[in-house]
């Protein structure tokens, strides 16, 4: 007997949500990074960066926009993307930061992550937006081939830090037009 399809949808995140979303980030942030950090520094980085505190300013700055992906009501991810002086970069006026875009492994493979990336594909066609732009870590080999794949390309680099381990995010873009 097959499962029936599930319910996939996209919801607004709101200062309300802030609990729920501190919950997935870190779960997410977790089931992604977690074997690759010391314990001390991957905490710490958690309850800085994830810390409902932290995520309520984020949520109230007006140049940042959270949304959660559901499964059947069920939180299954969330992404995050920013304009003007929100975004991680400086001097991207014409450009949208797809910040976060997490996706938790019980739920990959359904085309949550392409879903929400669309969206920021619309959000950005709406503002007059040039493209789209993230930061994906050098080593996250299923991620660069993900936003390769759907057309992103490499333009740059910046440091990202984890405690006292300092990584380094690949900078992708991809341009987007009214019917890309």
């Amino acid at each position: 007997m097959s499962m029936p399809p599930a319910n996939i949808e996209l919801t607004p995140c709101t200062a309300n949500d802030v609990d729920k979303l501190s919950a997935v980030s870190a779960a997410t942030f977790i089931e992604t990074f977690a074997e690759y950090y010391s314990a001390e520094d991957f905490d710490a980085f958690l309850r800085k960066a994830y810390a409902p505190g932290t995520l309520a300013e984020e949520i109230a700055n007006p140049g940042s926009t959270f949304c959660f992906a559901r499964v059947d009501g069920e939180i299954a991810g969330y992404a995050k993307i920013n304009v003007g002086e929100a975004q991680s970069e400086d001097a991207m006026p014409d450009a949208l930061e797809i910040e976060r875009i997490y996706v938790l492994k019980r739920f990959k493979g359904r085309g949550l992550g392409r879903l929400m990336l669309e969206r920021a594909f619309e959000d950005a066609r709406a503002r007059g937006a040039e493209s789209v732009w993230l930061g994906v870590w050098e080593h996250n080999d299923a991620a660069l081939g993900f936003y390769e794949h759907l057309g992103f390309e490499v333009f740059g680099s910046h440091a990202f830090h984890i405690g006292k381990t300092r990584d380094t995010d690949l900078l992708m873009r991809r341009k987007v037009g009214p019917r890309d």
